[in-house]
Order: C-alpha cells, then structure tokens, then sequence
C-alpha cells in the first residue's frame, strides 16, 4: 500500500512511522522546508501524571509504551524516562496532591509523594522553598526540536520513506490522491492529512464545521543551568491545568487560594524540562480568544522567571530564546483527538491540543487500525 501523509509535525510524522512500520510505502508532504509549529515548540513532554482517567490515560499510557521503544531504536530522539515532579508550596496544593494518591490509577501514573528530603535527594537541583513534591515515574521526555528530523533519517533508511519539504496541499482528488502547490499529483491508497494547527484553506473546505479551536503559548528557553535537573518540574498551578487533580481538594485550592494577577490573567502553568545543552525550557501561558496577539508580552516571563528561582532557590540563567506557539484542541477537552473519515480512503487527524508530543505515538496507531493499515 502506498500512503500520503500531509502535515510534518510529530502528529504526521508518526502517522508515517506506523505505516512504514506496517510494511507500506510513504510519501510525506510539508508546507514548510520543516516543521515549524507546536511539534517543535513545546516541552518535549511525554505527560502521563496530569491525564484524566479514561481514554486520555489510556492513550498516553500506550503513547509512553510506543515512545520508550521508538527512543531505543532511535538514539538521536534522547527519549528519557526521567519522570517528573510536581512541587506544592502551600498546604492547600499538598491536600491535591495528597488526594491524588488516592486515585484508583495512582499506580498505574507512578505516583509518590516525597517530602522536601527526599525531592532533594531525587533532583538536587531543586534547593527552594516547597512543601512536598508529587512524583510521577512514567513521566518522560524527548527532544522536540530534533525529534521529526531524528525519525525521518530512520524512516528514510527503510528505503520505503520519501519526504518533501515546501509543498502545501491544495486538493484531495478522488480520496485517494493530493495535488500540491507545485501542480503535482501524489498518488496512493489512503491519505492522512495531519495539518496541525492549519485549519482554513483545504481543511475547512473538507471539514467545515472542524470541532477544533486554536490555542496560543508563550515558553522560553535558557542557557545552560551548569547542573543537571534529573526530573521534569512543574508547579502547584499545574494541579489547576490539568483534569487528573480535579476534586475537592483542587475546588478548594481553587476557592481560598488565587492565582496571581499575571497567572490568571494568562492562564499559567509552570513546567520546567532540561534540554540536551543543559539549557531549561520554561513555560506556559494559554490564550484562547482570537485575534491573537502578534507579539510576546514579557509579565508571563517575569512570573515564570519567578517561581522558577523559587523552586531552584537560585535565579535562572540568562534567557536564549522567547517564543510563542500555536497548536489545535478539540472544544470537547474530553476528546484526545479528532479523527474525521474524509473519504473511503481519507483522514483528517487533529486537535490533539497540548497532549499532542505525549500522546501523537499511540494516536498514529489507533488511525491506522481504523484504517486497515
């Protein structure tokens, strides 16, 4: 069989990775030389603890399974399962992360709550003010701005990968065929459009009521921290953000203890991943509303910058990079993904949101059983 995969992102990229896996033929299409959106403008995050129970665990927990063996084959990924702590500051945060071990999933997350001692142990890096630390082993994380250039040189090697960069998709022609900016016709036997957040042009011509919105971020990424951070890191503020910690305990949390101005305002989360050059990837902010901002606003770095130092008990090092993102979410946040059967032999796959680096391995998969792959 010989599929076409439109769309470069991790999200295509391991739909393409499975096809081949499944002993098929791909030709892979980008809009861009490469991919520049979310698939490379995120943490590198393979987030298992906040998920909600159900369908969501369910997928980033075969996703985590399917990146620790892809990570084995494909070195130059860093695929590490470095798991992750969630530090609370305030008794309030501790009861949520209390409550979470309590979840009938809890072992399933890897979760164990560690007092100040045993943080420090785990991540010595971690020498500021919290009360405790929720630790999630399946936590893990990879390298995003390498990942799609390190699986596409793997791809390329089974001699049954052929990528091509700067060619945006104008057509689906007979369900089975794309025509491209070029003029060209790339033929096969089953297309899968993987469009990320590009949701005008051909995709609203081909899915015009799209459940899908899109979401704007703001992260930054710092010179090296000249020691390593053994774990990812997020703050109590991630207990609000994600739908695992949702309960009394997050209800009272929410209740008796608000978010600063600048946090609320931009809808913040702290999460902290170290890169291959020692350097930190600090974010995030969510904007939903469109028109979005054009530009970046530095308060949400200020705040970042902030509890960042107060976890670390030292200051950040120099800001290298600020950048924002933009990536596509189902409107139902209960929904993984949205998977919309364009034709007999035609895909539409998007609005992972921001679970799509954590969870794109296993949703590749599920497409491809769906589709007789």
């Amino acid at each position: 069989m010989r599929v076409i995969v439109v769309g470069a992102g991790v999200l295509g990229t391991m739909h393409a990775w499975q096809a081949v896996e499944r002993g098929h033929e791909v030709v892979h299409l980008e809009r861009e030389t490469e991919a520049r959106g979310a698939s490379v403008r995120n943490f590198g995050l393979v987030w298992v603890s906040g998920r909600a129970a159900g369908p969501e665990l369910a997928t980033a927990l075969r996703a985590r399974e399917l990146w620790e063996e892809i990570g084995a084959r494909v070195p130059g990924l860093w695929f590490r399962p470095n798991g992750s702590l969630t530090l609370a500051r305030t008794e309030a945060e501790l009861a949520v992360a209390e409550a979470a071990l309590k979840l009938p999933d809890a072992e399933s997350r890897g979760y164990r709550l560690l007092d100040p001692d045993q943080v420090r142990a785990l991540n010595p890096a971690l020498r500021g003010r919290y009360l405790a630390g929720l630790h999630c082993t399946r936590d893990a994380a990879v390298e995003p701005r390498v990942a799609q250039p390190a699986l596409r040189a793997a791809l390329e090697a089974t001699g049954r990968y052929t990528f091509l960069p700067g060619r945006e998709v104008r057509d689906l022609v007979g369900g089975r065929a794309v025509r491209d900016d070029h003029g060209q016709l790339h033929e096969g036997d089953l297309v899968l459009l993987c469009t990320g957040a590009w949701l005008g042009g051909l995709v609203r011509e081909l899915a015009p009521d799209l459940p899908v919105r899109r979401v704007r971020l703001q992260m930054m990424q710092t010179d090296p921290l000249g020691e390593t951070l053994t774990t990812s890191v997020a703050d109590g503020d991630s207990f609000r953000y994600y739908p695992a910690f949702a309960g009394p305990e997050l209800d009272a949390l929410r209740a008796g203890q608000p978010q600063p101005p600048v946090a609320e305002q931009h809808r913040m989360q702290l999460l902290m991943v170290q890169r291959q050059d020692g350097g930190l990837t600090v974010g995030d902010t969510h904007e939903y509303d469109q028109p979005f901002g054009f530009d970046v606003v530095e308060d949400p770095y200020d705040h970042l910058a902030e509890v960042a130092a107060d976890l670390l008990g030292r200051p950040l090092p120099r800001i290298r990079r600020r950048w924002a993102g933009v990536y596509a979410q189902c409107t139902d946040p209960a929904r993984v993904v949205h998977r919309q059967q364009l034709a007999d032999t035609a895909w539409l796959v998007t609005g992972p949101g921001g679970r799509g680096m954590t969870c794109s391995p296993a949703i590749a998969e599920t497409t491809a059983d769906a589709a007789g792959l």
